[in-house]
């Protein structure tokens, strides 16, 4: 089992930036892809961004050029910096690991007022 921890959420003025931090720590697989994904009210949970095991990210056509993943695997970590954030970004985000098992993270807020 993989526990994940985030952190870096928290309440920003539209065009301001944030920086998510998730650490994964237990029975790490090398494999493994690692993303965040978020939840507004009202609608589903959708990816925002993910990264493989090969640093080759995805992103949602809405965090296109204004969010960057990345992940260091030495400390079994990824980031996701949020840049020109807008308040339809308001949601609760987690993190997500997908190797052998999957886990997530227990979510994290991040609100953007006008």
């Amino acid at each position: 089992q993989v526990q994940l921890a985030e952190s870096g959420g928290g309440l920003v003025q539209s065009g301001g930036s944030l920086r998510l931090t998730c650490k994964a720590s237990g029975r790490i697989d090398s494999i493994a892809a690692m993303g965040w994904y978020r939840l507004a009210p009202g609608d589903r949970r959708e990816l925002v961004a993910d990264i493989g095991a090969n640093n080759i990210p995805v992103y949602a056509t809405s965090a296109e050029g204004r969010f960057t993943i990345s992940r260091d695997n030495a400390k079994n970590t990824v980031y996701l910096q949020m840049n020109s954030l807008l308040p339809e970004d308001t949601a609760v985000y987690y993190c997500r690991y997908s190797g052998y098992t999957t886990s997530w993270g227990q979510g994290i807020q991040v609100t953007v007022s006008a």
